[in-house]
């Protein structure tokens, strides 16, 4: 596929590194020169400075034989994205995406206009990462967790302490002493990411990813001495536009929401931007002397989401000392991720990672409805609905030449879920729930198109 980004920031040059790994015909359109350097030592990719919003520039690249046009301009005003994008598709390229940071464009009346003019999608990260971390807020059982058709296949991660039940336990023990179907469809270890046979010994300080029936997940968090902390009050370190927009989206499904941020001005717009039940406090919330006087220790979840990394990850390792339940720290930089999973924080948010999780499906066959990447391993949940005469129905599952660095979790057949096992038989119209590998995905995606 011959794709073309417009912006070699962080979230341009991730998308290249990542979309090159998968056989891809990259092209990196930047005017900053030095950007573009850094890039192309870290990755196969073509690269061009010139105006993001150049015809020439834009032509130059190839964008009328392209497949797909990503503009990701990192700058703060964001509007050379659509313009960009809208120059691209008139130009003759198959699909556009565009960065935004505007809540306003993605409205539906407003998201129709641009989709009428040409673009196919429009993405705002802070946005998405808002969702996520308002979603995570909900469970605090697990690490992180995902639902599939409404909850009628739950994904549930947790960490393996030295007190777990499981400790040492293959996977086929584990599932002989549980009395509900699931599947174990990946182990994080020491950095390395599995996909576990029966005869995996679980161990200390593993990342497992669970997943399970709606009548499963309660039987599953109970033998693991899991239990949810009912979340009524939030405290927010950042008054950010994640922050803002978690603020807004928790206030009235918790008691108390507060928002701790060291800039007056921002603070004030915040708090006119807010609903009553929402305290904004201007004080430096890296300081723990400060958070004792804010009274930590009476949160049940405490989300940092300054614009800086180290600060994010140490504040909410001061309010786990303090006692609170839940923790959740955006962190950018993906070299830090592991470190902060190490560090005790409870879940890590990268915005890097959930967009490029969802521009990767637009490479993928128009099957897929659903790609994640989940925080702490390399592998991708991908959700397919399942095409009639499709590779993957013809015989069962232990029969398939199923790539072996890809599991599938679980099948939804109308109103039924099930955990799929060697015998299942996938069926068309299924939607299946997929864990795999990045070098195993195309092979995947072959298998259901």
């Amino acid at each position: 596929m011959q794709i073309i980004i417009e912006g070699a920031g962080e979230v341009g040059s991730h998308l290249a590194k990542m979309l090159s790994n998968e056989a891809n015909d990259i092209t990196v359109i930047d005017c900053d020169a030095d950007r573009l350097a850094r890039l192309r030592s870290a990755a196969d990719v073509v690269t061009m400075t010139g105006s993001l919003s150049s015809i020439k520039v834009l032509r130059d690249a190839g964008v009328e034989n392209a497949d797909l046009f990503i503009a990701v301009n990192p700058a703060e005003s964001q509007d050379v994205n659509i313009v960009s994008a809208l120059l691209a598709k008139r130009l003759g390229c198959r699909r556009v995406c565009a960065r935004i940071n505007d809540e306003e464009y993605l409205s539906y009346d407003n998201k129709f206009l641009f989709t009428e003019m040409g673009i196919d999608m429009m993405f705002y990260p802070e946005k998405i990462a808002a969702g996520e971390i308002t979603e995570i807020l909900k469970r605090t059982a697990s690490t992180d967790s995902m639902d599939f058709a409404r909850g009628k296949l739950q994904l549930a991660v947790f960490k393996l302490e030295d007190d777990s039940p499981v400790m040492d336990m293959k996977i086929s023990e584990f599932a002989a002493a549980m009395g509900v179907p699931f599947r174990v469809v990946c182990i994080q270890r020491d950095n390395v990411t599995m996909m576990p046979k029966f005869d995996t010994r679980l161990r200390y300080h593993d990342l497992v990813f669970i997943i399970t029936t709606r009548d499963g997940i309660g039987p599953m968090m109970d033998f693991l001495g899991k239990t949810n902390v009912e979340i009524r009050n939030v405290m927010i370190l950042g008054a950010s536009a994640v922050g803002e927009m978690v603020a807004n989206g928790i206030c009235r499904q918790v008691e108390t929401v507060k928002v701790i941020d060291s800039d007056r001005r921002r603070c004030m717009e915040l708090s006119e931007n807010t609903d009553d039940n929402v305290l904004v406090v201007n004080g430096d919330g890296r300081n723990s002397d400060f958070l004792q006087e804010e009274n930590i220790r009476d949160f049940d979840a405490f989300v940092a989401v300054t614009g800086n990394d180290e600060a994010n990850i140490l504040a909410c390792v001061v309010a786990k000392r303090f006692g609170v339940g839940k923790t959740v720290a955006e962190v950018e930089n993906i070299e830090y991720i592991r470190l902060a999973e190490e560090m005790g924080v409870d879940t890590v948010i990268n915005k890097k990672l959930i967009t490029a999780a969802k521009i990767f499906k637009m490479t993928l066959s128009n099957k897929v409805r659903f790609v994640k990447y989940m925080s702490g391993t390399d592998a991708e949940i991908l959700e397919y609905i399942v095409a009639p005469d499709s590779i993957i129905t013809r015989k069962a599952l232990k029969d398939t030449d199923f790539p072996k660095e890809a599991i599938v979790g679980g099948i939804i057949r109308g109103n039924e879920s099930m955990i799929a096992v060697g015998d299942t038989v996938i069926e068309p119209y299924d939607r299946v729930v997929v864990f795999a590998l990045p070098k195993a995905v195309k092979e995947v995606d072959r298998m259901f198109r």
